[in-house]
Order: C-alpha cells, then structure tokens, then sequence
C-alpha cells in the first residue's frame, strides 16, 4: 500500500506542475487573508493556490474516496480517516508571486494521524523530494542524506522569516538559538526544509506559527535522509497533537544539533513554582514593611 500511495503522491505534485507553471512570473491576482492572531496578520493567495489545491482534492476524491483531506485553501474532510491527505499548493506564496523559484508544493500522506510520505515539488526548479518513512529519501529519484556539523555553534540556521514569531517566550528562545549558531539565514520556507535533508550544507530549521499544511510534508522528507524533526518540545508532529505543538517546529540533520536545540527551545519558559511562590511571599513581605514606614512617617509628622 504504502508504494501505491507514494506513486499516487507523485501524481498530485505532477498535476500540481501543471496548474501551477502557466502562472509563474505571469500578471497574477493577489489576494489576502487576514488572521488577526498571528504574528504576521496577512498572507497572500492567488487563484494558482485555489487551483492547484482543487485539482490534487479532486485526484484524491476520485481515486481514494475513504481518504480524508486537510488542505490549506479549502479545508477539512474526514480527517478521522485512516489515511489524511495533507495539501499545501504553494507553500511560499510570497516568493511565488515576486518570481522567487523557492516555493513549492506539499503533498503528505498521513496514516492514523503520522506522516508517512512527504513530497517537496519546487516546480520551476525541476526538483522534487519524496520521502517516506523507512524507505528514504530521494531528490529526482536519486537518494539523498542529511550531513550537517555536530554542534549548534557550527550551524547554518534557516527560517522562514525572524517575523513569524510571537513577541515574548518565542521571540526570547529564537534569539537565544541565532546566538547559538554560527549564522541565521532567512527566505526560503519549505525549500530550506530540502536542503537540509540533501546535505547541502544548511544544518538546522527553526520555524513557529506553521499550520498543519506548512509542515506535515517535511517531516518524511528530513527524517527519511537521516534527520530530526519536531516539535520545540523534541515531541512527534502528527495530526492528534498539532494545537498542543502550536505549530512551533524545529529541523536538524543529526540527533546531536536536536538535543542542543531542544534544551533552547523547549526549556520552560514560565518560572517554577517554587520560585512564584517565594516571589509572592516576598512580595508581600516588602509591602508590609512599606505600609509600616508610612506609617511611621505618618505618625512623626502628626
């Protein structure tokens, strides 16, 4: 089942070739979407998006009607399903509609809420990743692997953007993890995924406010070469735990730079409760002592 799924995986993203190219570094239409809770309120969506993600959903209808299907554009269907198709048609819209070729196009496959097959499809490029779980990871048929450096202080470090994080707990632990690597490097959204799993010489991806869509795909694909990818917490990004993961996710090449990256990201960021509790009590010590040389004070003058 598992071949027959992945074959299927690489008709989407070829479909998705199709609708997608026609519009590339053409006049497009942009529009936007507005979440007010997200650190970056607006992202664009073209009609390239809307199609794209219709024509792989009508695939996945006709072919695997028992399937559920999670997709950026148009939502949710039967993601109880044993098998979840998880659709992001451009991821990187921003890149896409400024003629930046590192967008691309995610199709993964979930069984009971686990990624199994992820594909990265950078179109204009002619390169595709596929990865699947226990069998590897391969760029345009040929294997590749993760190398990446052994310490933080030696990583090349890639985000999206310092912009997706959230001002307080996120904001302090990204800053604290650039300090840790050698250099942070910024604009390449799922494109930075693949080269850390083709050892190109990017080690380490840090990334926040991602949306099921946005991530779901890289996972095979950077553990299939010999990665490591999950949650800040160093928990498994799956569809059951996406609202406690808050889609905060980290990308390494090798366990050694994701235990150094989890003892940042994942430390606790509220103070123990010791400490709370010592904090209040003398809080309230110094209070009283302050009402009580008022009222001295008070006093003297009367």
């Amino acid at each position: 089942m598992t071949e027959e799924l992945a074959s299927f995986a690489n008709e989407l993203a070829d479909e998705a070739r199709k609708v997608i190219l026609p519009y590339w570094r053409r006049p497009i239409e942009v529009e936007s979407k507005v979440e007010c809770d997200r650190p970056i309120a607006e992202s664009p969506v073209t009609i390239a998006d809307r199609r794209t993600e219709e024509a792989m959903r009508r695939m996945i209808e006709e072919r695997y009607p028992t399937h559920g299907i999670y997709g950026e554009e148009y939502g949710q269907v039967r993601t109880d399903a044993e098998y979840v198709w998880v659709l992001d048609p451009i991821d990187g819209t921003k890149s896409f509609i400024t003629g930046k070729p590192l967008f691309g196009t995610l199709i993964a496959c979930l069984r009971n809420g686990e990624p199994m097959i992820g594909i990265i499809d950078q179109c204009v490029l002619d390169e595709r990743w596929v990865g699947v779980v226990g069998r590897g990871t391969t760029l345009n048929g040929k294997p590749v692997s993760t190398s990446g450096c052994s310490t933080l202080k030696d990583g090349m470090m890639y985000s999206t953007t310092p912009h997706m994080f959230h001002e307080g707990e996120e904001t302090h632990k990204f800053r604290r993890i650039c300090d840790a690597v050698k250099r942070p490097l910024y604009g390449a959204d799922c494109y930075a995924y693949a080269i850390v799993a083709s050892g190109f010489g990017a080690d380490v991806v840090v990334e926040a406010d991602l949306g099921l869509y946005d991530y779901c795909a890289l996972v095979p694909v950077v553990e299939g070469a010999g990665g490591i990818m999950t949650d800040w917490n160093g928990k498994r990004l799956t569809l059951q735990n996406h609202e406690a993961s808050r889609g905060r996710v980290v990308a390494c090449a090798n366990i050694g730079l994701h235990e150094e990256a989890i003892a940042i990201l994942g430390k606790c960021w509220s103070r123990p409760r010791h400490i709370i509790s010592s904090m209040i009590k003398d809080g309230a010590l110094f209070l009283a002592v302050g009402i009580g040389i008022g009222m001295a004070f008070s006093k003297a003058k009367k």
